[in-house]
């Protein structure tokens, strides 16, 4: 959601990603309805009565509104208003957040750029392809020289980057690392995390019998969720290469090796009553922990959203050996009223910020490698002892972009419903992937 990036691209992100795991054994961590919220300032006005006239004052210059749009709700939310309160404080500039998702603000902001208006001063996307898409359509501020690219972990600025000019700067960053259950639900019933293919199966079973219906819940949105599972079957069974082939576009989804995982691994699962249908993700949150399932594929953001994470537990699929990790980006629409007060904000998320962000319970990873894991909290420094053995990927619908992303949401949604139509859904994904 836009033209899909190129090989650089995945390249860059691979490489980002493997920095991310290199930052945190030298001691560094590398890491869709709009709803605004408002700051409210109370201003006390006291009137001094004075015996002569003295000359009018001139008047003080209105404070300076910035609105910042980004992806996060809830108490996702809630963490990321930690640092824009903390900017506040520090400058007086005053902060009005918005909510769009990724695919809402590709959706929104290109029409209103080219009206010469924007949906906010500072905008924030985990898509760094548009950013770029942007950029080369002259629609944002360069930010070349803003922060130290040597700060940060290497190539995180390739996705991003136009003719060698900066357009985005790193905010935090995540990981996608498997399946989360309740420890105290595992202990209720003598359960273990699986070790082998066999070992799930059996899990699987005994969880279907303890529940009496599906034990994986499966979280939806526009498609995301869903399509985040099918990534992980993939890395797992045939292995991490075979993400990067894909996003190359040098494996097709109806190549015979990609589609036996379909066919022999995920697709008997769903026959099988094990996955849940599409549930909105974050209500399937609160079903999961409610114990109405036992497992739940998400990202290491779900350590903020639940209302004990001493009481999560997460593992991969039995023999994975990668994992999906990414990062949101940071951009200045050039249509901003307040360009130095925006280029302020944006350099303050991608620093300072990230040291407060970190350390909420975001669940994020910090990219500037000023912020060490000592600094993060706490539950994010053990989820980090469980994937830096991982090798890190690019996420795949991620790093395709475009059209053709959406496209690979729906068709995996399909998919859940109805699993017998996997060779028309293969062939479609397929035909629909972006030549280069």
């Amino acid at each position: 959601m836009a033209a899909a990036p190129g090989v650089s691209k995945t390249i860059f992100v691979v490489s980002v990603i493997i920095a991310l795991v290199i930052g945190l054994v030298v001691g560094y961590f590398v890491g869709t309805a709009t709803v605004p919220t408002v700051t409210t300032t109370t201003t006390v006005t006291k009137t001094v009565t004075t015996p002569s006239p003295s000359p009018s004052p001139t008047p003080a210059a209105a404070p300076i509104t910035l609105t910042v749009v980004g992806p996060w709700s809830g108490k996702e939310m809630e963490a990321f208003m930690e640092v824009l309160k903390a900017f506040e404080e520090k400058t007086g500039i005053k902060i009005e957040y918005r909510i769009y998702r990724a695919e809402d603000l590709a959706s929104v902001a290109p029409p209103q750029f080219e009206a010469g208006m924007a949906p906010g001063d500072v905008l924030i996307t985990p898509w760094g392809w548009w950013i770029a898409k942007m950029a080369r359509e002259g629609h944002l501020v360069d930010l070349s020289g803003l922060v130290d690219e040597k700060e940060y972990v290497p190539g995180i600025f390739d996705p991003v980057k136009v003719d060698g000019k900066i357009y985005g700067l790193p905010f935090t960053a995540w990981a996608k690392p498997g399946f989360w259950y309740r420890k105290s639900f595992f202990k209720k019933y003598g359960l273990e995390p699986p070790k082998t293919w066999d070992d799930f199966l059996k899990l699987l079973d005994k969880l279907k019998g303890i529940l009496g219906g599906p034990p994986i819940i499966t979280g939806d949105g526009v498609g995301w969720p869903v399509g985040d599972i099918v990534e992980h079957f993939i890395i797992t069974f045939g292995g991490p290469e075979m993400q990067l082939k894909l996003i190359r576009g040098e494996l097709k989804f109806t190549d015979p090796e990609v589609k036996s995982i379909f066919e022999n691994y995920l697709v008997p699962l769903l026959k099988g009553g094990y996955f849940s249908e599409p549930i909105e993700w974050t209500r399937a949150i609160e079903l999961w922990w409610k114990g109405e399932y036992a497992l739940y594929f998400m990202g290491t953001w779900i350590t903020g959203m639940v209302e004990d994470p001493e009481d999560l537990g997460v593992f991969p699929l039995p023999g994975c050996k990668g994992v999906v990790m990414g990062t949101d980006y940071i951009c200045v629409p050039k249509y901003t009223k307040h360009p130095d007060a925006a280029l302020k904000l944006a350099k303050f998320l991608a620093t300072e910020g990230q040291r407060i962000h970190v350390g909420t319970k975001a669940g994020k990873f910090a990219t500037w490698l000023k912020v060490g894991i000592e600094e993060h909290w706490a539950p994010m420094r053990e989820v980090y002892k469980f994937i830096k053995e991982m090798k890190p990927l690019p996420d795949l619908d991620d790093a395709v972009g475009g059209k053709w992303q959406t496209l690979f949401w729906d068709q995996m949604k399909l998919l859940w419903v109805e699993p017998d139509r996997l060779d028309e859904i293969l062939t479609k994904l397929t035909e629909e992937f972006p030549k280069k």
